[in-house]
């Protein structure tokens, strides 16, 4: 090893050993998100009995909740400070699953059950955006600017890791039939595991962020980040259509294994992540993006045309692997579009386009599925992938005549 990859290594490492400590609170608000991913469309359809378009919207709900509260989170950010927005993000989620639990009391009411749900899942949408936001720039500011990337990185290895785990204890928590089982179970252990972090999260050290600058309007942001917004936004279609519609299909099909196929997707998007992260730099991210949404309409199109378990975790997996580096390649540069004072408001910015597509495919997709089925809510997911493709390579910084 020459003395310059010495020192990265070694700058890399210390980076990281400051990036994990606050990282794990985006960790933990997953692991709630990848415990009710898995079983509120099952709750929805199966015991409160409504159809699968409503099932889809109360996984979506919480997306149009993170939606509408990013740009909050971000602005909240640059004025105040991430660790405060990261505290109260773990406050609220934790209060939010509490409201699953009330659900699952009053399921001989279903529609106040589904109106409990839902209001769950709008708060576990504004835990996920004032965590997420605010755990990734409260890292930038203790790993430097220069590790955005790195930062990025990680939060997405745990968001997804979180999936991952969350999922599978889920399903066995979901079918338990004792007091604890059922959706008072994952409820009740997701509020435990979001609280116990808030003394640990309100103790960490704050930094200093970058001299405030007059804030950006909401328009300017989004204009600022646009391009690269749409493109992840295509390529989220594919996401929203694994956590919407993966448990009702296994469900529909009478398979069992749906918390596995969430945990592959979940496994694979980490390693792919953990991994894939150094070729942002070497390839640039545009490439790296069109690239991965190939990948994941690949994964897609293996979900509607095949007709196992097996092939269906294949292509969970494989659709793991493609989204699992979209949001880190284009946002490295949405990032930096409104200057180091407003990190912040441009990640809330890029992130809108996430979570709108993730909380239109939710309802979106499922109106399909009675009308066409599955076969062909996977078909549409993977040709948005192919736009992304298409829109990622648009993106590529023209090569300089000589």
């Amino acid at each position: 090893m020459t003395e310059i990859s010495r020192r990265i290594s070694e700058t890399t490492s210390s980076a990281t050993l400051r990036i994990l400590p606050i990282v794990l609170f985006n960790l933990v608000c997953y692991i709630v998100i990848g415990l009710e991913m898995a079983v509120v469309p099952l709750f929805v359809h199966r015991t409160l009995g409504y159809g699968t378009v409503l099932a889809g919207f109360a996984v979506s709900a919480q997306y149009l909740a993170t939606l509408a509260t990013r740009t909050w989170a971000g602005n909240r950010i640059d004025t105040t400070g991430a660790r405060g927005v990261v505290v109260t993000g773990l406050l609220v989620g934790g209060f939010s699953s509490l409201l699953l639990v009330a659900a699952a009391q009053t399921i001989s009411m279903p529609l106040l059950s589904l109106l409990l749900v839902l209001a769950g899942r709008f708060l576990l949408g504004f835990s996920e955006s004032w965590v997420a936001v605010g755990v990734i720039i409260w890292n930038i500011y203790r790993a430097g600017a220069e590790r955005t990337a790195l930062v990025i990185s990680w939060n997405g290895v745990c968001s997804y890791g979180g999936i991952a785990l969350g999922a599978p204890i889920a399903t066995m928590i979901f079918f338990y039939s004792g007091a604890l089982g059922g959706l008072t179970g994952v409820g009740l252990l997701a509020s435990m595991i979001m609280l116990v972090c808030v003394p640990f999260a309100a103790r960490h050290e704050t930094t200093k962020s970058a001299p405030k600058t007059k804030a950006p309007s909401f328009m300017n942001v989004i204009r600022a980040v646009m391009p690269f917004g749409v493109a992840l936004a295509a390529g989220s279609i594919g996401f929203g259509a694994i956590a919407s519609c993966l448990a009702l299909y296994f469900d529909a099909e009478h398979w069992s294994g749906a918390a596995t196929a969430l945990a592959l997707f979940g496994i694979l998007f980490v390693i792919t992540r953990f991994f894939g992260s150094h070729m942002i730099a070497r390839i640039g991210g545009a490439s790296v993006a069109a690239i991965s949404m190939g990948m994941e309409a690949l994964g897609l199109f293996i979900l509607a045309w095949g007709q196992t378990p097996l092939l269906a975790d294949l292509g969970a997996a494989l659709t793991g692997i493609g989204f699992s580096l979209v949001f880190p390649a284009l946002g490295v540069e949405a990032v930096g579009r409104l200057g180091p004072a407003n990190r912040g408001a441009a990640l809330g910015g890029f992130s809108v386009f996430l979570d709108l597509a993730i909380g239109i495919s939710g309802p979106g997709l499922g109106m399909i599925i009675p009308i066409w089925g599955f076969s062909t809510l996977f078909m549409v997911a993977a040709l948005f992938s192919i736009v992304g493709v298409g829109l990622s390579f648009a993106l590529k910084p023209k090569r300089k005549s000589i």
